[in-house]
């Protein structure tokens, strides 16, 4: 990574960056879909219904791989940027580890609750059915998972988000092979689609060990020596986007448990079929910010602060109009769009009726998600937790609790712009605190 490259080229730097891991992210995202299609096609809204009310699980598992992940690869990359390859490789190797153990543990965890979380949440006993099938068996998927996304962000972070990309288009493709072949031909049903996700997430994991033993140019596998610093260091830089992901499980079981008493079964599929879409969204502004992230963190820890924010201004731009463009496009196609997953007339009603108003919060989303993203490659983990913390739980609670007893189902569907456009100020706030204190470090820089 060349600085003098980023001054000069900024815009291509980002896109460079980015389009790879908007790719791999996106390609991520189709998994879902892909299965989320065999699942509605095959099984039924009950299938659709019991993957979506398991969600809250894979936000914890998500919270834990991207908080190392994120935390981790800011911490290597403005080790990076000062010099210093020693520390960035001891970073690299602490966090895989740690990774690994906490994703391990977890999965012991979940597995032992899933019987309390069907009675929990009041599943019907066909749904409960599909739910414990389909989360029995990806528990032993989901530490697979969070280890390849911290990968890939090191990966990425080494400057080879093409590889990554690569990696990823390897996954999807054996995936959506294994999904046809399990469900279409070997009829397994809700349980062949978790088999084939374990099965395909593991050819992802060979991939990047074997990319780190022959091919990686900084970071290696190899003893370290563990550092306490390094490991608070790496979860507090991480905690914003762990606050996020655990606000998001929180919030997705109130989502839950909402639309279950505000529209049944119905109401639940619907809700997940459209937030395909948001997740499809979500993707691609994740993969701006990471692609964005290593950009950020290697300026800011070159002492080179305006750029940085040129870089998240840049950024944010990218985000606004692939949002606009996200957001006209499913206005013009929701009928087509609602009749894809599920034969349901019902549930169709309830797709159309909401999914207008519910892009709409794809003009905010991207912004938001990326000022977090800054705060985080900055090591500025207070800002970018109280953003992630407000769109993620305590606005967002408020919008569940009160919208949908007011409106019904029209208020669940505007739970999410009411709660990004709410967000959007506070990250206007901390942004322009930012930019004032980094005027300040300019000042005192040019003494």
């Amino acid at each position: 990574m060349n600085l003098e490259n980023i001054k000069e080229k900024t815009v291509p730097m980002i896109l460079q960056f980015s389009i790879p891991s908007i790719i791999a992210m996106v390609l991520t995202s189709l998994i879902t879909i892909v299965d989320g299609f065999f699942i509605g096609n095959y099984v039924g809204k009950e299938g659709i219904a019991a993957v979506n009310l398991g969600l809250p699980i894979v936000y914890v598992y998500l919270a834990i791989g991207i908080m190392f992940g994120v935390g981790g690869i800011a911490i290597a990359g403005m080790a990076l940027g000062a010099q210093d390859i020693k520390k960035s490789n001891d970073v690299f190797n602490q966090t895989v580890v740690f990774t690994i153990i906490v994703s391990v543990l977890t999965s012991l965890l979940v597995y032992a609750f899933l019987r309390p979380i069907i009675n929990i949440i009041g599943m019907d006993a066909q749904v409960a059915n599909c739910f414990y099938n389909y989360y029995s068996i990806m528990v032993l998927a989901y530490p697979v998972m969070i280890v390849n996304t911290a990968l890939g962000m090191f990966i990425r972070g080494e400057g080879k988000p093409q590889v990554f990309m690569m990696i990823n288009i390897l996954t999807v493709i054996c995936n959506v092979l294994l999904d046809f072949l399990f469900i279409r031909w070997f009829h397994l049903g809700i349980e062949g689609i978790a088999w084939a996700s374990i099965i395909s997430l593991n050819i992802g994991l060979i991939c990047m060990v074997l990319f780190f033993l022959k091919r990686s140019d900084v970071f290696k596998f190899k003893k370290y020596r563990f550092s306490k610093i390094v490991l608070r260091n790496t979860v507090l830089n991480g905690s914003s986007e762990f606050i996020g992901q655990m606000s998001m499980s929180i919030a997705m079981f109130a989502y839950n448990w909402v639309i279950l008493r505000t529209a049944g079964v119905d109401g639940v599929a619907a809700f997940t079929i459209v937030g395909y879409v948001a997740y499809l969204f979500g993707m691609v502004i994740i993969g701006f910010g990471q692609g964005a992230s290593p950009l950020i963190s290697f300026s800011y820890g070159a002492k080179e602060f305006e750029l940085s924010q040129t870089i998240r201004k840049k950024t944010n731009m990218f985000v606004f109009l692939a949002g606009a463009a996200a957001m006209l496009v499913m206005l013009f196609a929701s009928d087509w769009y609602s009749g894809i997953f599920v034969s349901s007339e019902s549930v169709e009603i309830l797709i159309q009726s909401g999914i207008g108003i519910f892009v709409v919060s794809f003009l905010f989303s991207g912004i938001n998600t990326i000022t977090s993203f800054y705060f985080t490659s900055i090591g500025k983990a207070k800002e970018s937790a109280l953003i992630s913390s407000s769109r993620g739980l305590v606005v967002l609670l408020i919008c569940i609790f009160t919208l949908p007893s007011l409106f019904g189902m029209t208020g669940v569907w505007l739970v999410a712009p009411v709660t990004e456009a709410i967000t959007i100020v506070l990250s206007l706030v901390l942004i322009r605190q930012n930019e004032n204190a980094c005027r300040t470090k300019i000042q005192k820089l040019h003494r």
